[in-house]
């Protein structure tokens, strides 16, 4: 298996050298693969993933990511580049719903099937913009949201108080279907819970904990927090703890990573609704040959999600938990 992972730090004359050679070198297809970051583990889960995918599928792959979820310009700068390599496919995991488009629909003149992975593309936009997208993979991120509402209600179970809403970075689907979900499904279930904030922290540790800060100062009547990422989540905890409410106020995550998973095991972070990205990454890379073979393939596959308590990993039943990274 040869892998390159392949940083933006690189000086202009090494990311050409680098990307040399045609992609169909051994007789191989190679497929190209864009991620976000892998400085969250959430991505390096969906790493693993692919990488075991092409292994199976007897295929090679070439990754790259970009220093942050926010590096949008960065990211579709590098698009440009791998497309000198003319993958098989391309594999993208989009930083919004927009920013890859041109460098998508220069895949698509090319003849080279696109796959959205996470669910980061809008198809009609997409196809205004002369992008064809093979098929979208991921999880369904207002589901996940409405998970996180289901599960504070049931822990909040005849209390009354105010909860904090944390989305991710302005613009990004993702974070808007999550924050959604759990606002809409939330208003069902538990209508004497009120969401006092619905705030970016731009999947930021330490903006997470400043709203954190600033919201328990205004609302000390505050008794849930829900978070569109875990990351974001872990900043919301140390908040909690920090003025001594930890194990009072119910904070959620989404994602289900390594980080998150430590937390939720030492009675810290109290859940994380885990999108099992491993398992993304490893259903992209089969429907992506099938799609290559001449197969159909679902527009849209939804991984199925799971709420991690401690009490579930306790357990250790649920057949989910193997996806857990």
């Amino acid at each position: 298996m040869r892998i390159k992972t392949i940083s933006i730090g690189l000086t202009a004359a090494v990311l050409a050298a680098a990307l040399a050679g045609p992609a169909g070198a051994q007789d191989k297809p190679v497929y190209g693969v864009l991620l976000k970051t892998l400085s969250n583990p959430f991505w390096g889960a969906m790493e693993q993933g692919i990488k075991d995918g092409t292994q199976e599928a007897g295929v090679e792959y070439f990754l790259q990511a970009v220093e942050s979820d926010q590096a949008a310009e960065p990211q579709l700068n590098t698009c440009n580049t791998m497309l000198q390599r003319k993958p098989a496919v391309m594999i993208t995991a989009a930083i919004n719903s927009t920013i890859l488009l041109p460098c998508l629909k220069q895949a698509t003149d090319m003849g080279i099937p696109v796959v959205d992975l996470d669910a980061n593309l809008d198809h009609a936009i997409a196809e205004k913009a002369g992008v064809k997208i093979a098929f979208t993979i991921g999880s369904d991120n207002a589901e996940a949201g409405a998970k996180g509402a289901d599960f504070m209600a049931e822990q909040l179970k005849g209390k009354t108080g105010s909860v904090l809403v944390i989305e991710g970075l302005a613009g990004n689907i993702t974070g808007q279907k999550r924050a959604k979900g759990f606002a809409d499904r939330l208003a069902q279930v538990a209508p004497d819970l009120k969401i006092v904030a619905s705030l970016p922290g731009d999947w930021d540790r330490q903006k997470a904990a400043n709203i954190t800060n600033d919201t328990l100062t205004a609302n000390p009547d505050l008794v849930g927090i829900f978070c569109a990422n875990d990351t974001m989540a872990l900043g919301a905890v140390e908040s909690v703890f920090a003025a001594g409410k930890g194990g009072e106020i119910t904070v959620i995550g989404v994602d289900g990573n390594s980080d998150a998973v430590k937390s939720i095991q030492a009675g810290r972070l109290t859940a994380s609704v885990a999108q099992l990205p491993y398992l993304v990454g490893k259903q992209a890379v089969e429907k992506a040959k099938a799609v290559l073979a001449g197969e159909q393939v679902d527009k849209f596959t939804y991984v199925q999600t799971l709420v991690l308590t401690k009490q579930v990993m306790d357990a250790g039943t649920d057949p989910n938990l193997q996806y857990v990274k």
